[in-house]
């Protein structure tokens, strides 16, 4: 499994970083899973929403690169700074780029508010979806169907709420796509206990 987790400036550190930690564990574990990280323009590093400057290992081409799933950080929502998931949000490109990877057959997950990103996409649609609980009301603005839950799993589509919630969509869908196993192995390797079960839509 190719795991693209894409970033941008003003992305949250644990949104991305948990995830990547998790999917490269699996891998390690035995799992045939890799994750790496990209940005949707050619560019070195990303700055992060708490100063963290992180390399980025390619530029993320949605009309031809077709990763199998696509991590899609918050960060900075509420502050609606000049660089977060809202200014992203207002840009348009990163909600085009998921619209299109979606369409093409790219499983795509939403940590924090990366949800909304999800939604301005419109793949959230009529669908169950969780964001942080700070930004749930902007949520509910979209056709999003807002649920109570850490986790929603509907498939092609996933969404967490707060920031550690990566860990838990994460390892879930670790264990969706190679096993309990593998997903305990990972567990185990960075000392973490899941906390619920998905919402499965």
């Amino acid at each position: 499994m190719h795991v693209a987790i894409i970033l941008y400036d003003g992305f949250d550190e644990l949104d991305a970083v948990a995830p990547f930690e998790v999917f490269q564990n699996a891998g390690a574990a035995g799992a045939d899973c890799e994750a790496e990280l990209v940005a949707l323009d050619d560019r070195e590093f990303v700055t992060a929403s708490h100063g963290m400057r992180v390399g980025v290992d390619g530029a993320l081409d949605p009309e031809t690169d077709r990763p199998d799933l696509l991590v899609v950080p918050g960060g900075g929502w509420n502050s609606r700074a000049d660089q977060s998931a809202w200014a992203e949000a207002e840009k348009g490109e990163i909600p085009d780029a998921i619209a299109a990877l979606h369409e093409a057959g790219t499983t795509v997950a939403g940590v924090c508010t990366g949800g909304i990103l999800l939604a301005r996409a419109g793949i959230l649609d009529g669908r169950p979806a969780v964001t942080h609980g700070s930004a749930l009301s902007d949520l509910r603005e979209t056709a999003a169907v807002v649920v109570e839950a850490r986790v929603v799993d509907d498939g092609d589509v996933l969404t967490a709420g707060g920031v550690t919630s990566g860990l838990d969509l994460s390892l879930h869908l670790v264990e969706r796509e190679f096993g309990a196993e593998i997903a305990d192995a990972v567990s185990t390797e960075i000392e973490y206990e899941r906390r619920t079960k998905p919402f499965d839509g």
